[in-house]
């Protein structure tokens, strides 16, 4: 994360926030709105977009310098975006880097009422078809504990996160 001076620096709280792939939690009317298909869900076809929109907010820990270091990781294939379309137009995503078993998600952005949740859903059903083993997601906030992210312990986190990078899957 980068700080307001643009210092770069490296954060593994305890306890750590997860999203249980088995844990998802769909509201009634996100579940309605999946039911209406209003977005179309693609993968990588707007990285800096994605990332560029994340960034566009009056607080943000995205910095030109963390923009960079993540285009080069999707290039390299690491880091990958999911996104929601409207109309031809996108209107909301998320983006985080795979590795192994476990995927980290950074951020997410949304110009349409649950658009940004509709691309978490498609993410989650990603993971678990492809069957990833960890969802990170940092820091718990009302908005990820809506979705089914919990807390856990630093030490309970290092050990999953072992045991997934120790897996050999395929995001894209």
């Amino acid at each position: 994360m980068a700080e307001e001076n643009g210092e770069l620096y490296w954060h593994c709280p305890d306890p750590r926030a997860i999203v249980p792939l088995d844990g998802v939690k769909i509201s009634r009317s996100l579940r309605k709105t999946l039911q209406k298909r209003l977005f179309t869900i693609r993968i990588n076809t707007n990285f800096d977009y994605v990332i560029d929109q994340c960034a566009n907010r009056l607080e943000t820990w995205i910095s030109d310098e963390i923009i960079d270091i993540y285009s080069r990781l999707h290039q390299m294939g690491y880091a990958h975006s999911v996104e929601s379309w409207h109309d031809g137009e996108m209107v909301g995503g998320l983006y985080g880097v795979a590795i192994g078993g476990a995927f980290f998600g950074e951020s997410m952005f949304s110009t349409m009422n649950d658009a940004s949740k509709v691309a978490f859903v498609a993410l989650t059903e990603r993971l678990r078809e492809r069957k990833f083993m960890l969802l990170d997601s940092q820091y718990i906030n009302p908005h990820m504990q809506s979705l089914g992210a919990v807390d856990v312990p630093r030490a309970m986190f290092l050990s999953m996160l072992e045991r997934a990078l120790q897996l050999r899957r395929s995001f894209a």
